[in-house]
């Protein structure tokens, strides 16, 4: 299984090169993405080719959930990185629809460490409790929970020391929340975009 698949980057490459013979050559320099992208480690959303975007143009963060939790290190440091010394305009936190994070937050039941990773998403849900128990139809309970979740990690790393020295700098930065919906393929801007605001 393991050959198959490098046989398979070895086609993938000499396509590469077949179609621009500079491609490796291009691509090995220095890297100028516009955008950080914070995703759900969910095979079935690979920013790359959910975006139609190539290698080099978008800088990748994953974990279970898309959540954004202040004391990990690995996505602070990969924030950091990509605000600082890659310049990127834009962070996309995306989620998507059937998360079997988020279905495993809220089914009461135990599932070991990765239960105190998904309290953000429980968090989550008992701060809309109102509103996410006038929905009848558990799938759409779960999308709309889906939805809150991406705009409160879009607003936690609104309020991380990295972003907001970037803004106090006048950094032209801007955090999105998206959604991915597997059913169709599509992409939604949840249009809770925090930014830095105009000086006067």
């Amino acid at each position: 299984m393991l050959s198959d698949l490098l046989a398979s980057n070895r086609r993938w490459a000499a396509a590469r090169v077949s179609e621009e013979p500079d491609y490796f050559r291009r691509l090995s320099g220095l890297q100028h993405p516009e955008y950080l992208w914070i995703g759900c480690s969910d095979s079935r959303v690979p920013a790359n080719v959910i975006t139609g975007l190539q290698p080099g143009e978008v800088f990748v963060h994953c974990n279970v959930a898309n959540l954004v939790h202040r004391g990990d290190l690995n996505l602070l440091s990969v924030v950091e990185y990509a605000v600082e010394t890659l310049r990127v305009r834009h962070v996309i936190i995306c989620g998507h629809y059937g998360c079997g994070g988020l279905r495993a937050a809220m089914d009461g039941g135990r599932h070991g460490i990765i239960d105190h990773w998904l309290q953000p998403i429980r968090d989550v849900a008992e701060a809309n409790r109102e509103v996410l128990s006038g929905i009848a139809d558990n799938e759409a309970r779960h999308r709309r929970l889906c939805e809150l979740t991406v705009a409160a990690q879009v607003e936690g790393l609104s309020r991380t020391p990295i972003i907001q020295s970037a803004w106090r700098r006048a950094n032209p930065l801007a955090i999105h929340g998206w959604v991915y919906d597997l059913g169709d393929g599509h992409l939604r801007d949840l249009s809770c975009t925090r930014a830095v605001a105009a000086r006067p």
